[in-house]
């Protein structure tokens, strides 16, 4: 029963009350501050009851209840572990089943954010079998005639039979022994792309990359039922295998699944080799009534051309997003009206651009291909246009040449979601050319190379970007060949990859290629060629892959003109390389300079490892940024951080005596 002002008072007389209403009433007056008072005490018991329980708990009770089960506070990198109150509740939870794979495995996820998977390698050492205690699965011989069992060997979900490796397991030299631990973690996404045109190479062949080269399709992962005791490869996102997909095609194809090709049935797919055979040829030819695809390289073959190239659905893989991509961008999108959306309302999209030349937003809602896009133009001062992808879309603009961006006095053009292949963007030096600014947000300039929609050879594309006026511009989270800057412009660089295709090519530089460009300032970024700028205000945490070459003109592979003004702190700086104060970069000097050189999983772009850091990298490189995770581009994903967490998270559940090692499957 709840004490309050109205409760109190009926337990007085009412001849008490009444005279109370006649004199002023004053008791009553009393008896309410005595209710407020009486209510400020059961909300005070009410909420013990509820500090007992850290769903319900007080937000300064958290820590003491985390103190209760010897809780530890982490770098707050993955959604399980943002809060001290989700890490508190999940820390109970896996208390209980502290020491045993299946709770290492949930740990694991929790604290990296990765998709993980344990294994006890003891399950695996071949020994003489126990009559009593027979393990059937634990066989001396491989099958031979099982690929699958064979492509899996030594990767996590080997389930050979294997001999004691007595070397120690704590930094993944051996594998193989009863107190041996393995986790391993897939560390690259699958992004969806839906409803894409195929490339036609001939009336019967086709390539799933919108770009026309190989393409590795990736699963799809799905989510591990709550019964399940450990994690399948159905559960990870990795490029597929032929073997694998081959032997599960209904888990993997499907409009909902990993990939699928409009008008194709599951009966009709077959699973092969679809390598050059030289000649212009592939190697395996489709039986009758079928289709012919090939997962490691992203190519398909019909037996019976069909009518026209068909839209596909499929995952590929990268590290982060970045570039133009299908994943969320909302929260980078303008507000410009009108807003013409194409296809819906315009086909093409220079008829749309055309239609907001005074101002607005140009919206492309599907993945499809447009080309003929010969110019953006803002003809209204101090309008803006903004030509964007719609939201977990990645349209492909194939340009014919050069798409020039021009505007009048204190016009500005922004560019989100895009990829960009088959020209460069120029912004042209002429009498009525006066833009403000230019903006790249989430967007693809494919480095270095392009390919025709027909398959052809590969013709050399480069730079990316030229600007020839005093334009201010804008590069976030994009993907980008080479820069040629004028020296009046300004360029601001964050969370972005410049790609000049090798070390000795030239990423940022003046028009002519060698004398200085304009005003550089850069932060979390890789970039790969030489530099040349007047004068660089600010970079910070970026890895310069840049080197001379044979009678190079270049006087350093990174090169700053203005040497007086502006700072560069926490880079990897190739040697002899001239920038404003360095402070904290690598490598240091009078340290061997081979040592620090940064080592990567690919620098070809298209490759799902594409500028990711090597675990070989020297740890000056992976723990050299102002926070102590990796220098470059993916320093946002805290990868080393989400390492160590692990690392401290282990010495609570693992059980004594255990040896664990750390394999990064992608």
């Amino acid at each position: 029963m709840s004490l309050d002002a109205k409760t109190l008072k009926s337990l007085l007389p009412a001849l008490h009350l009444t005279r109370d209403a006649e004199n002023g009433g004053a008791l009553a007056a009393i008896i309410d501050v005595v209710a407020g008072q009486i209510a400020v005490l059961e909300e005070d018991i009410a909420q013990l009851y509820d500090d007992q329980f850290i769903e319900t708990c007080a937000e300064w009770v958290v820590p003491y209840i985390g103190d209760l089960v010897g809780y530890r506070q982490l770098h707050g990198i993955s959604s399980a572990i943002r809060t001290p109150r989700a890490e508190v509740a999940d820390t109970i939870r896996l208390r209980r089943g502290k020491g045993t794979a299946t709770t290492l495995e949930q740990l694991a996820r929790d604290v990296t954010g990765w998709q993980a998977h344990v294994v006890e390698y003891f399950q695996f050492i071949a020994t003489t079998q126990c009559l009593n205690h027979v393990r059937r699965n634990n066989l001396a011989f491989a099958d031979i005639r099982s690929p699958v069992l064979l492509e899996q060997r030594d990767g996590p979900f080997d389930t050979l039979a294997h001999t004691v490796d007595v070397r120690p397991g704590v930094r993944g030299q051996g594998r193989h022994n009863i107190p041996n631990i393995g986790f391993f973690f897939w560390r690259l996404r699958a992004y969806p792309l839906i409803a894409s045109p195929s490339v036609q190479v001939d009336a019967s062949r086709f390539l799933f990359d919108p770009l026309g080269g190989p393409l590795a399709l990736f699963s799809k992962a799905v989510p591990k039922p709550e019964d399940a005791l450990a994690t399948d490869l159905s559960n990870v996102s990795q490029p597929l295998s032929r073997y694998a997909l081959n032997a599960a095609k209904a888990k993997f194809y499907g409009a909902g699944n990993s990939f699928f090709i409009d008008g194709v049935a599951l009966d009709m797919l077959v699973i092969c080799n679809l390598s050059d055979a030289g000649g212009g040829a592939w190697a395996h030819i489709p039986p009758a009534g079928k289709v012919a695809v090939d997962p490691v390289l992203g190519r398909m073959a019909f037996a019976t051309p069909p009518a026209r190239p068909p839209n596909v659905r499929f995952h590929y893989g990268f590290s982060a997003n970045l570039g133009g991509g299908a994943y969320d961008r909302l929260k980078s999108f303008g507000t410009l009206t009108p807003l013409i959306q194409v296809p819906a309302r315009q086909p093409a999209v220079a008829a749309a651009l055309g239609a907001v030349a005074g101002g607005g937003t140009v919206e492309i809602g599907d993945n499809g291909r447009y080309g003929d896009i010969p110019a953006i133009n803002v003809a209204t001062a101090g309008a803006r246009i903004e030509l964007r992808a719609a939201d977990m879309q990645r349209p492909l603009l194939s340009l014919g040449a050069e798409l020039l961006v021009s505007g009048v006095d204190g016009t500005e053009v922004s560019l989100n979601g895009l990829l960009i292949a088959g020209g460069q963007l120029r912004i042209a030096a002429s009498a009525g050319n006066k833009l403000h600014r230019l903006t790249l947000r989430h967007c693809t300039l494919v480095p270095g190379i392009t390919r025709t929609p027909a398959g052809g050879p590969a013709q050399p594309l480069a730079p990316s970007l030229v600007v020839e006026t005093g334009t201010f511009v804008e590069i976030d989270h994009c993907i980008l060949g080479g820069l040629r800057i004028a020296a009046g412009a300004q360029v601001t660089i964050t969370n972005s990859i410049i790609d000049a295709m090798q070390p000795g090519g030239v990423a940022f530089a003046g028009l002519d290629g060698l004398s200085g460009g304009g005003s550089l300032s850069v932060s979390d970024s890789t970039i790969t060629g030489k530099v040349h700028t007047s004068e660089m205000p600010l970079a910070a945490n970026v890895i310069f892959m840049a080197a001379p070459v044979k009678d190079d003109p270049w006087r350093a592979p990174v090169w700053v003109d203005r040497l007086q003004s502006g700072h560069a702190r926490f880079c990897y700086l190739p040697p002899g390389s001239r920038v404003p104060r360095p402070h904290r970069c690598q490598p240091a000097a009078g340290a061997d300079a081979s040592t620090f050189m940064p080592v990567f999983a690919s620098l070809r772009y298209g490759d799902p490892g594409y500028c990711q850091l090597s675990q070989r990298t020297s740890r000056a490189i992976l723990e050299g940024s102002e926070d102590g995770s990796e220098m470059g581009v993916f320093r946002h994903l805290f990868q080393r951080q989400r390492d160590i967490n692990l690392r401290v998270r282990l010495e609570e559940y693992l059980r004594f005596g255990l040896e664990t090692s750390f394999n990064f499957v992608t």
